[in-house]
């Protein structure tokens, strides 16, 4: 495994942090290895099955909101996502990185500050992910669902999320709004659906499907379809989805590959 990890220096004065080791982030596993010298991926704390791969993004916002209340912007690989924070300022945000060129920033609501973190993946392990779906919405007290139909009639969503013909949930958020991201390594042939469902909320008490409780009127989802991600033949869509009742179903995409 060869990686560089390059932290670009952020503005004077500016309020974001993002967290790792002297010489960068660690291989995952589960011991912590911070006083190493090797550069890789962030220890890896948990394992939940089909996401035993996902690597937490972790940091820290001294200033919790920008103009309006609005919260900071989590970019991933070109992916944005609203990003939600503790009491105390702390995030921490899962992703499935692939092999290649792989970059994180997070940006103030102003984007007077930003703060970016940049590495190379060379693993042989991590295949090229040839469809990637990346799905983020902007309100955190609902939860929204990826769901997608592959050539061959599976159904990716939370309730099956790895398919037998090699696709799956590589992250599937369950605390936050998102990222919820769907990968394929040798996609089929055929016709492929894409779908956003708003599901329901998530409280203090677990989850529910009082609609009073969601900060949004209407629920604002990006959804990101990447094609060849991290090559020379990368090309990406990006649609913006508004949910507005528990319930709604959306398809964001029929394609053919």
């Amino acid at each position: 495994m060869t990686v560089a990890v390059f932290l670009l220096a952020a503005p004077a004065g500016a309020q974001i942090e993002l967290d790792g080791p002297r010489a960068g982030w660690k291989s995952g596993s589960l011991v912590d290895k911070s006083d190493e010298l090797a550069v890789a991926y962030p220890p890896n704390l948990i394992d939940r099955g089909s996401q035993k791969n996902r690597i937490l993004i972790q940091g820290r916002l001294a200033r919790l909101k920008g103009a309006n209340g609005r919260p900071h912007t989590l970019v991933v690989n070109g992916n944005p996502m609203p990003l939600y924070t503790g009491e105390d300022g702390r995030f921490a945000r899962p992703y499935a990185f692939g092999a290649g060129s792989n970059s994180i920033e997070i940006r103030s609501p102003d984007g007077r500050h930003r703060r970016r973190l940049q590495f190379y993946e060379a693993a042989s392990d991590r295949p090229q992910a040839r469809i990637r779906m990346v799905l983020g919405w902007d309100d955190n007290q609902a939860e929204v669902d990826l769901h997608v139909v592959t050539p061959d009639g599976q159904h990716a969503f939370w309730g099956d999320p790895v398919l037998s013909n090699g696709g799956g949930l590589d992250v599937d958020s369950v605390d936050g709004a998102g990222p919820e991201m769907f990968s394929m390594t040798a996609p089929l042939r055929g016709a492929y659906h894409v779908y956003v469902n708003y599901w329901g909320n998530f409280g203090g008490g677990g989850y529910h499907f009082d609609e009073s409780t969601r900060k949004q009127d209407v629920i604002t989802t990006t959804v990101s379809l990447v094609f060849d991600e991290n090559t020379l033949r990368e090309r990406r869509e990006t649609f913006v989805i508004p949910l507005r009742k528990i319930g709604d179903l959306t398809l964001v995409k029929s394609f053919l590959y």
